[in-house]
């Protein structure tokens, strides 16, 4: 439905890219638009090293002749994804189960470029449940744990969905995902991480139908 507003984002964001940049490329559909986009540069002669956070996006990247190498130490910009953000740069990440791959590669950006379509968007956090991946074992007590902060969990698929890291992922519904809650929920063992990320974007690009529009977060 807005396949459209996701490549218009995601081609406004690869202005951003220059020669001999190490960029982290993230995952989901709208990543998918800015690898195809980033394979079309690098065909005419652009160079960059892509660090990938999935191993979906890796194969995506491969498959394109896009370099990839994991050893890097300084990555200059992250471009990925959200499902929902509000206007002081609060994301809800993990919808396709990379969170901890992805909040990894954004910590360690010196900018992180968030892709969204207009419906990504809301005042406050509550549209999208929360992932949070935990470790398979003893998972029942850990998810029992996590609801006592007021949400309903349950396990992505029935414990069928496992991360690249050999997890599981859980999905929490909140009235309100304040995002006070990544460090309350971080501290529940069991838990690897929360699909909460406050302080690392820099720039939203949010496509819509009159075009891109890119919010500066302060």
């Amino acid at each position: 439905m807005f396949e459209n507003e996701k490549k218009i984002a995601a081609m406004e964001a690869l202005k951003f890219v220059k020669n001999d940049m190490r960029i982290g490329i993230g995952t989901g559909s709208t990543a998918y638009y800015f690898i195809e986009g980033l394979s079309e540069l690098v065909k005419k002669g652009l160079k960059i090293t892509g660090i990938p956070t999935s191993k979906k996006s890796e194969e995506l990247c491969r498959s394109f002749n896009i370099p990839v190498d994991y050893n890097i130490k300084d990555i200059d910009i992250d471009f990925d994804g959200a499902d929902e953000f509000d206007l002081y740069g609060n994301l809800i990440k993990g919808g396709g189960g990379a969170l901890v791959r992805e909040k990894i590669v954004a910590y360690n950006s010196r900018e992180f470029y968030v892709l969204v379509d207009h419906s990504k968007y809301s005042e406050r956090l509550h549209k999208f449940p929360l992932p949070v991946e935990v470790l398979p074992f003893m998972s029942d007590k850990t998810l029992e744990n996590i609801e006592k902060l007021g949400c309903k969990a349950s396990f992505r698929d029935d414990k069928k969905f496992i991360s690249d890291n050999g997890n599981y992922i859980i999905d929490c519904v909140f009235n309100y995902t304040d995002p006070e809650l990544e460090s309350q929920i971080k501290m529940i063992p069991g838990v690897v991480e929360v699909g909460i990320f406050r302080h690392l974007a820099t720039k939203i690009f949010q496509g819509t139908i009159d075009g891109c529009k890119i919010i500066d977060i302060k």
